[in-house]
């Protein structure tokens, strides 16, 4: 009967698609479709479907992880977070609310999120709705410019890139907002952090993102590389590395022609691996930043989790649709994502 019922709300969804398209309005992408995932050894066994269970949304985003193992994922245009419960149905966590691209939890188990849709660019806490607050909403007298993806420490700080450029800022309870890292070149999009909390994440990905170049131009743009950093005890970061170089960048699987270099979102799991949303699919790294695998998705992917009551299933957000994968790998279990 679940899987009845996942079916008939993609079903719905599509045929809703098609009748947006059909009233004269900007058409949406063509109705996602299910991929399979090849083999990678102690991540995902090949052969697992790579399932749509939401499709038609406007667009999907900022994939977290409630404490009981509830997806919660950001349908910004539609001003609302969506989730996906522990037994894998879709419904609205919460509605009527300003978008973004990002969700984390703090040690209060407040929703932070950065906020760059409404009256302000920020970074805030939207649920419980009764103690929404703004966090942080600029930098030495200067309003942020387009807050996007993020990362919630232990001690409640919040590491957040900038959309469009290559900064990452930190803001920590109590203390002034901070720049850890600013680079004129690279752009800066998905962020995360290692379990320990030692290591700073960040994808990079070209400033041609949506461009006509060939693919073997494209890496003169930037954007090759996951880059990581030491973490030091007042938040700043030192030692920035190329960590992990990007798989070659293929068009989707369903041959749509946007191609993007370089990564979105980014996620760990139990044993340090890294997860990147890219063109090519979920691109899995070691903890030493060689490349595993990849898990195609028949859209281009905006970020992904782990989530479920033990955080072996992934979830993946793409271009107004939600894809969920049976994983051997378990997700970090300390943090949202």
């Amino acid at each position: 009967m679940k899987l009845k019922a996942g079916f008939v709300v993609v079903f719905v969804l599509r045929c809703a698609v098609t009748a947006f398209g059909q009233q004269g309005e900007t058409p949406l992408p063509p109705p996602a479709t299910d991929t399979i995932a090849p083999d990678i050894p102690g991540v995902v066994k090949g052969g697992t479907k790579v399932q749509v269970i939401v499709d038609g949304l406007k667009h999907t985003d900022g994939p977290a992880t409630m404490a009981d193992g509830t997806l919660l994922y950001w349908d910004y245009m539609a001003r609302r977070i969506g989730k996906v419960d522990p037994h894998g149905k879709p419904a609205t966590f919460l509605s009527g609310t300003d978008g973004s691209s990002a969700i984390g939890f703090d040690s209060k188990g407040r929703l932070i999120t950065s906020l760059k849709y409404g009256k302000t660019n920020s970074i805030g806490v939207i649920w419980p709705q009764d103690r929404k607050t703004i966090l942080a909403d600029s930098i030495d007298g200067k309003p942020f410019e387009g807050p996007n993806d993020l990362v919630v420490d232990k001690r409640d700080g919040v590491y957040f890139t900038l959309s469009g450029s290559g900064t990452v800022l930190y803001a920590r309870p109590g203390a002034k907002v901070i720049t850890v890292f600013a680079d004129p070149v690279e752009r800066i999009n998905g962020i995360t952090l290692s379990r320990d909390e030692k290591t700073l994440y960040v994808a990079t990905q070209s400033r041609a993102a949506k461009t006509t170049l060939s693919i073997a131009d494209l890496p003169k743009e930037g954007g090759e590389y996951i880059l990581a950093f030491d973490v030091q005890p007042d938040g700043t970061v030192k030692n920035r590395r190329n960590f992990a170089k990007y798989e070659i960048v293929t068009q989707r699987p369903n041959g749509t022609p946007d191609v993007r270099f370089g990564g979105d979102g980014l996620a760990i799991d139990g044993q340090d691996r890294v997860y990147a949303a890219t063109a090519a699919g979920i691109q899995v790294f070691s903890p030493q930043g060689k490349h595993l695998g990849t898990i195609p998705v028949s859209r281009n992917p905006n970020n992904l989790a782990f989530a479920g009551p033990d955080k072996k299933m992934l979830y993946i957000v793409a271009r107004g649709a939600v894809y969920q994968v049976a994983m051997l790998a378990e997700g970090y279990k300390g943090r949202a994502k």
